[in-house]
């Protein structure tokens, strides 16, 4: 297939009501510096007003042996520490500083691009400060999106396609569903993760089933650190998010977001 032309000049429709749940950007990078958790706190919390320390993830691995004639033997090893997290004061953002990476995630309401991405950045430049990776393995762009349902509506393909259809004969309700997809993109070193899944009603909700679109793009190939090629990463990546986000829903989905 011929080289992808990425575009991140292209306009999209801007949503008011966009279904976004969640958005991240995770960038792995191992760190150089050591990470003690009283040295990374005080290192890190000056860089992060507005945010409280949430928690100090730790590693662990478990292995277990078994032999022929011989009692299976476990064995349990403390990792150390995978990082801190730290969160805004609405609880809708989440910074997190990884011995192999950093990632920022924010909640509904999303507002814009501009301010997601500017927020993030500008958490990443501190984690650089903090713990002097020297190259990107990998960068992750991903994008939860939750479509809302009315009561009793159960035709997934008003809403998304490909969707969901029953075997032929077989007309039966779904009680769940997920499909998975892997896309390549032609002449650059990305692809994309899309899944599509359902979410059904608590019992006695009012609202209806909601539609999963999660989409996820990545980098396939890591490189020598380069502020501006994370940025161009960042701006190809989204591009490529909408493209497969407006060509999986229907004109129907998209009033709802209106």
């Amino acid at each position: 297939m011929d080289r992808i032309i990425i575009n991140t000049a292209e306009e999209f429709p801007h949503l008011p009501k966009a279904p976004i749940v969640e958005s991240v950007i995770d960038i792995r990078s191992v760190a150089a510096t050591t990470f003690d958790e009283e040295a990374l706190r005080a290192a890190v919390e000056p860089r992060l007003p507005g945010y409280h320390f949430l928690d100090a993830p730790r590693e662990f691995r478990q292995e277990f042996r078994v032999g022929v004639g011989v009692a299976p033997e476990q064995n349990f090893q403390d990792l150390g520490l995978k990082g801190l997290r730290f969160q805004n004061e609405d609880q809708k953002q989440i910074v997190q500083f990884n011995r192999d990476g950093y990632v920022f995630s924010r909640l509904e309401p999303y507002r814009n691009w501009a301010e997601f991405v500017g927020e993030g950045l500008h958490h990443w430049q501190s984690y650089r400060e903090v713990a002097q990776p020297g190259e990107v393995n990998r960068i992750g762009l991903r994008f939860i999106n939750r479509i809302q349902l009315p009561v009793n509506e159960v035709r997934f393909e008003d809403y998304v396609q490909p969707a969901p259809v029953p075997p032929r004969g077989l007309e039966l309700p779904f009680h769940g569903y997920m499909h998975q997809e892997t896309l390549a993109v032609p002449g650059h070193n990305y692809a994309i993760n899309v899944v599509r899944t359902i979410q059904l009603p608590q019992p006695d909700s009012t609202t209806g089933l909601g539609l999963i679109l999660d989409i996820d793009v990545f980098t396939t190939h890591g490189f020598d650190l380069d502020e501006g090629r994370v940025i161009q990463c960042l701006q190809e990546m989204r591009w490529l998010k909408d493209k497969v986000f407006f060509g999986s829903v229907t004109p129907k989905a998209l009033e709802l977001f209106q």
